[in-house]
Parts: C-alpha cells; sequence; structure tokens
C-alpha cells in the first residue's frame, strides 16, 4: 500500500462565490466610502443614507442633482452628521470630503430640511438678490 500526498490547486476552474461586500445590491451599492459622483440606480441603490460627517476637521459636501440635466435638487456642506433622501428619481449623487455613507432606511433627515428642489432655489434667488442678508430686492417698477 502507499501513502498518497494531496495537493490544492490555487488555479480552481470554479470561481469562489462572490463576498456579500463584493456584490453590489440590485440598482447599486448601498454603502459610499470615498469622494465621487454616484449614478443612482447604478453606482448606488437609492434611499436614505446617512454619514457621521466630515472626515477629520474638514468639511462634509454633498449634493443630489437630478434628470435628465443634471439640475441641483438639493445640497449641504456641514462640519455635523449628515442624512440625505437619495430618490430614484434623481441622476446623481456627489460626495466630497464626508465619512463614509451607508444606507440608512431608518434615519430621518433634519427637520429644518426644506423640501427637495427648495434648497437649491433657495441659493439661486440669494445670487440673484446679491446676498443682501434677507433683505427685500428693490421693486424695478417703483415703490
Amino acid at each position: 500500500m502507499s501513502a498518497g500526498i494531496a495537493y490544492a490547486d490555487p488555479d480552481s476552474t470554479s470561481p469562489p462565490a462572490p463576498s456579500p461586500e463584493a456584490s453590489p445590491a440590485p440598482g447599486g451599492k448601498t454603502t459610499i466610502d470615498h469622494d465621487g459622483t454616484y449614478a443612482v440606480g447604478t453606482d448606488i441603490a437609492p434611499g436614505t443614507y446617512s454619514s457621521a460627517g466630515p472626515v477629520g476637521n474638514g468639511t462634509c459636501y454633498w449634493k443630489r442633482t437630478g434628470n435628465p440635466d443634471g439640475e441641483l435638487i438639493d445640497n449641504s456642506m456641514s462640519k455635523k452628521p449628515q442624512v440625505v433622501r437619495i430618490e430614484a428619481t434623481d441622476k446623481a449623487f456627489k460626495t466630497d470630503g464626508c465619512q463614509p455613507w451607508q444606507l440608512t432606511p431608518d434615519a430621518n433627515p433634519p427637520a429644518d430640511t426644506p423640501p427637495a428642489g427648495v434648497q437649491g432655489t433657495l441659493g439661486i434667488l440669494n445670487g440673484l438678490l446679491g446676498g443682501q442678508n434677507g433683505q427685500q430686492a428693490p421693486n424695478p417698477d417703483g415703490p
């Protein structure tokens, strides 16, 4: 009788099963772990995401853009933890300087967050008014 030696074949013909972290969820990943712009429904799944805030002593910036022209829907720049609702109709989500974002279905955006679209409109209006610190713009038709 002879003793046999078993060898492991590192070049196995069957690929290893993907880990849950390596397989994106249908419609995209549910974790955003670095700066960039992500296509909603492809790169990331829509839903409510939360971040612990900025990296280090920096500032966390994010923005949501809409279909089909990339119009600004909502954005924020903060040194505090953030919660954002990314809608399935959003075109993209951009993040810069934030700690990782995680899909957090039970998280609620802050109560003082304006409805979608209002934040961008307020920014445009402030720009048109020249940042007059809440002063009413002059009426071109007179007093």
